[in-house]
């Protein structure tokens, strides 16, 4: 694991060849206190949602297609809540 700078705040690089960087140190960085509350707000957006179905088809062999279905139609309703977890 290996840090970039970006405006002072040091992000943490896991797997260097594919370029897989720290959710949570870019969270932190907009609010330290609320790190949790800014992953699953940017969670519930539609367009995440369906960035990462994309990259879980392309690197995942045992991506479940129509489970993931069920979550990208509840993305960006009012009531779709979920956490990193899921």
């Amino acid at each position: 694991m290996s840090k970039i700078n970006v405006m002072g705040t040091k992000i943490s690089i896991y797997r260097e060849k594919e370029g897989y960087i720290s959710l949570t140190d870019i969270a932190r960085f907009k609010d330290k206190k609320r790190t949790e509350q800014v992953i699953q707000n940017w969670l519930r957006n539609r367009n995440t949602i369906e960035y990462l179905g994309m990259w879980e088809c392309i690197n995942n062999e045992e991506f479940k297609h129509l489970e993931f279905e069920g979550f990208r139609k509840k993305a960006g309703l009012n009531s779709f809540v979920t956490t990193a977890k899921q």
